[in-house]
């Protein structure tokens, strides 16, 4: 938790190169993905590494994409919210947390084959780089003492 006592660095004036390369990463990631996909990916990422700047900003921005009230409120509870999620849908979500919360025995077989049968390779290889860029914005941003309303 960050105390107002205690300044943090500004990452993108600090360390401008690495913010620029990760901006980079995280267009070159989404690319080739459904918008609204991209953003169930970044709000679950960013509750489960407890974000409220990257949840508030994700949610901001599923609602631009067309995304309802209803399933952004249950994005939390994904897996007890029957059929407001797809199986594909449903697949990512899964796969986000065994990305971000990764086990030590890596991501589980069966998560990753039930990615598998609604995503191609090149597919999948862009859901797991838009879920490593999530959780560099999420360390960054938690680091560093964002909060929303900062920008």
């Amino acid at each position: 938790m960050t105390s107002p006592d205690v300044s943090r660095v500004d990452f993108p004036k600090a360390a401008p190169k690495v913010y620029r390369a990760l901006i980079a990463l995280d267009a070159a990631a989404s690319e080739g993905l459904e918008p609204t996909l991209v953003e169930l990916v970044r709000i679950r990422a960013s509750q489960l590494n407890g974000c409220a700047y990257c949840v508030h900003m994700h949610t901001t921005d599923a609602r631009k994409a067309g995304e309802s009230e209803e399933r952004l409120n249950l994005v939390a509870v994904w897996q007890e919210a029957g059929a407001f999620f797809t199986e594909r849908e449903r697949a990512v979500l899964a796969l986000t947390e065994a990305v971000t919360l990764l086990p030590r025995a890596g991501v589980p077989d069966d998560v990753y084959r039930r990615a598998a049968a609604h995503f191609d390779e090149a597919s999948i290889a862009q859901l797991i780089a838009s879920i490593l860029a999530i959780n560099a914005w999420n360390r960054l941003a938690v680091s560093t003492g964002r909060v929303p309303g900062d920008d």
